[in-house]
């Protein structure tokens, strides 16, 4: 069943991943990525680690698509609207389908993976999640952090100046 399951997310992940390249309108390309980290969401659910999934779904689904879409709407990208609303029905229906199949794997869920590594599974229990990764992202992996960042600040100050040279 979990393989199923698996299988099945990754075949919506793939699909939706293409989507963000192939589709024309910015806005749909920016749900498909929203279905895109849903799909990585739900691996995290999978391996056994919530606290990630509910991180991936505030951060990146959330506020880094609520970015991507203000700069969309800010660069102001013209698109043809004439067009039929059948590919928005049909990515409707399949969003629609991922979150009710998710939404029963959640509820049915058993133990997929169990940790390997240094970190036991006792140690996660007693520990937590949040400490353990809060430990690591602010020891070990706090130049990529601080760099990711600076990036996205300097996406922002961009999008903002080309805006700027419309004006």
């Amino acid at each position: 069943m979990e393989t199923l399951f698996f299988l099945i997310v990754s075949l919506v992940a793939i699909v939706s991943a293409i989507l963000v390249i192939t589709c024309k309108n910015p806005i749909n390309s920016a749900l498909s990525l929203i279905l895109t980290f849903f799909c990585l969401a739900t691996y995290y659910v999978i391996l056994d680690a919530p606290f990630l999934a509910a991180v991936q779904v505030m951060v990146y689904a959330g506020a880094i698509m609520v970015l991507i879409v203000f700069t969309i709407m800010l660069l102001n990208i013209r698109v043809n609207a004439s067009k039929s609303q059948a590919h928005s029905i049909i990515l409707g229906t399949i969003i629609g389908f991922f979150t009710l199949l998710n939404t029963v794997f959640i509820i049915m869920k058993s133990r997929a993976a169990v940790p390997s590594g240094p970190l036991t599974g006792e140690i996660i229990k007693q520990q937590g999640h949040t400490e353990l990764i809060g430990r690591e992202m602010f020891t070990t992996f706090l130049l990529p952090f601080e760099i990711t960042s600076i990036l996205l600040l300097v996406a922002i100050v961009g999008a903002v100046i080309l805006a700027k040279k419309k004006i």
